[in-house]
């Protein structure tokens, strides 16, 4: 389904065409007119370009086409408020990483909403895996390596992130505790110029989602020294795990998930998330989302509602622990 149109301006707004070849509603019924789906994240970041490919399939099942808004800037507070204020009538939808729900919380003295009470979980899509990624002729071949450069020099290697309190910052905190590393954080506007800080040389090494830097390692302007994973990932076998690079046991990725304002009808609810569950069983939407680097997973509302505030308490003890400000 081909992208309708593109305008571009301080959100970049892209309407995805659907036509209704699949819609089961009736005149007059939900959905009447196009979906807003707001990501509060950079276009080109894992999360928005996930959310590109579901919407194109979603669009089809409702018989409407989905408006992607980016609002990225201050972590995801401004596009969440956006939509924790929206009117619950299905016709405005977040798409949102697990950052804006379960870190930024925590972080953010001043947030203008519930991350537990504000929104209304339609579906976690998926998870998104991560990587370490350094620019191609970077001295270190092995994540091993890098870790016995910062150790050597304490404090002058640098990170970059999307911005304090994001989650390459928090991912990248995480394991230099675990490495036993002191790291320079360079906060930048979002995951995608923090991605093209590493690959230019700007900071030394990036802890990235890989649905927004694998154009880059593809490219060979990024390396991938090693992937945080369970096992290796299908299209790079020949990349170690974090565990098998010398820190048994250390995971981390993110999710990105389907929300709605506080108060939206059940029945209309119900309906989003239909049409999310049949757009993950399309081979094709399948194929697309896994080569971002995502991990399938799609539950009912009530299995998001637990995973959610588990990963809230979590993170939460997380970022005390770790110190981490938004200063």
């Amino acid at each position: 389904m081909p992208l309708r149109r593109r305008t571009f301006s301080a959100g970049l707004l892209c309407s995805i065409g659907a036509p209704a070849v699949q819609a089961s509603t009736q005149p007059g019924s939900y959905p009447t007119k196009p979906i807003r789906l707001i990501v509060p994240l950079a276009a080109g970041s894992a999360v928005d370009n996930a959310a590109r490919v579901l919407c194109q399939k979603m669009g089809q099942q409702l018989g409407q086409s989905f408006v992607i808004e980016n609002q990225p800037g201050s972590a995801g507070l401004i596009g969440a408020e956006r939509v924790a204020r929206a009117s619950p009538d299905g016709y405005t939808m977040g798409g949102f990483n697990d950052s804006i729900l379960t870190m930024v919380p925590h972080i953010y003295p001043k947030v203008g909403w519930n991350a537990l009470t504000d929104f209304v979980p339609v579906s976690l899509v998926g998870t998104i895996e991560w990587g370490i990624v350094v620019k191609p002729d970077a001295p270190y071949r092995t994540l091993g390596e890098f870790v016995a450069a910062a150790k050597a020099a304490p404090g002058k290697l640098t990170f970059g992130s999307g911005g304090n309190g994001s989650p390459q910052h928090l991912a990248m905190a995480m394991f230099a505790s675990r490495a036993g590393i002191s790291l320079m954080h360079v906060p930048y506007r979002g995951a995608t110029p923090a991605g093209l800080a590493v690959a230019t040389g700007e900071v030394d090494i990036g802890f990235q989602g890989l649905g927004t830097i694998n154009a880059l390692v593809q490219a060979g302007k990024l390396r991938l020294l090693a992937a945080s994973a369970p096992q290796r990932l299908s299209q790079y076998p020949e990349v170690p795990t974090v565990s098998e690079s010398g820190f048994s046991g250390f995971l981390f990725n993110s999710w990105f998930a389907m929300v709605a304002p506080k108060g939206t009808p059940k029945s209309i609810v119900q309906q989003l998330h239909k049409a999310i569950a049949l757009a993950l069983k399309d081979e094709s939407t399948r194929q697309q989302l896994t080569a971002q680097g995502l991990t399938i997973q799609g539950t009912t509302p009530e299995a998001f509602v637990t995973a959610l505030r588990e990963q809230y308490d979590r993170y939460q003890k997380v970022i005390q622990t770790s110190s981490i400000t938004a200063d």
